[in-house]
């Protein structure tokens, strides 16, 4: 994909030392899908200069060491690498195995202490929310903070709103939902997403070589269990299911 495809960028200050970049297109897949593609362009050809690039859905936050470059450098260089045409020096393109994750979760109270504000909000039985989870197919769409899986492909009758005070401790694996994403927390910490459940599974393990089994792309169903299967299922590393080729 080039920006003939999607519109120009637009790429604005953030701060002194990052810009934000964001594509501007009434197609919410093409942002999306746009983003992804410059994001892996742009750091296969980083600039000078360029110390992180932090994903978001629809946008990239490129940060600079601003004693080794300057924001027009770095705004110039994301304009240019938008606008290159793949060449034959970039080497074959190649597809990415999709993998498929199925994921236990534990669905109560105590895993997910929104589940019932959640279903107050959509007017439905926490039964039903479950449900709806549980029938959504999710593409991971990013890795977040952490490594965390954040994916899009949420079914519900609308987007759910995020919490009006984020909880300041939430447990690694907890399954959280907020708009029609869903993402898993790999490591304590805060959150202003909905907490609707917990996986059993260690998702992110920076002992391993590789510290997580999944990449943008990957699909996910999330398979609701009790708490005695998730406590015989254990807190194994998460593997996938299916690789499509």
């Amino acid at each position: 994909m080039t920006t003939a495809q999607y519109g120009d960028l637009t790429v604005e200050p953030y701060g002194d030392s990052a810009v934000m970049v964001t594509i501007p297109h009434a197609d919410q897949a093409i942002r999306r899908a746009g983003i992804v593609a410059f994001r892996d362009r742009f750091l296969a050809h980083r600039p000078h200069g360029v110390l992180d690039v932090v994903s978001g859905l629809e946008s990239l936050l490129i940060e600079f060491d601003p004693l080794r470059t300057a924001l027009q450098h770095v705004e110039y260089a994301a304009r240019l690498v938008a606008r290159w045409a793949p060449s034959p020096a970039d080497g074959p393109a190649r597809a990415r195995q999709v993998r498929t994750f199925a994921i236990p979760v534990v669905f109560d109270d105590d895993t997910g202490p929104d589940l019932v504000s959640v279903a107050e909000e959509l007017g439905l039985a926490t039964t039903d929310v479950v449900e709806a989870i549980a029938r959504s197919t999710f593409t991971i769409c990013l890795l977040g903070a952490a490594m965390a899986p954040m994916m899009d492909g949420l079914k519900v009758p609308r987007p759910v709103r995020r919490r009006a005070e984020p909880r300041t401790d939430v447990a690694p694996g907890a399954v959280m939902i907020a708009g029609t994403n869903a993402i898993i927390q790999p490591f304590p910490g805060p959150t202003g997403w909905r907490v609707v459940g917990r996986t059993p599974h260690t998702i992110v393990d920076i002992s391993r070589p590789d510290p997580v089994s999944f990449g943008t792309g990957d699909v996910v169903r999330f398979v609701p269990v009790t708490r005695d299967e998730a406590e015989a299922l254990g807190e194994g590393f998460l593997l996938p299911t299916e690789v499509a080729v």
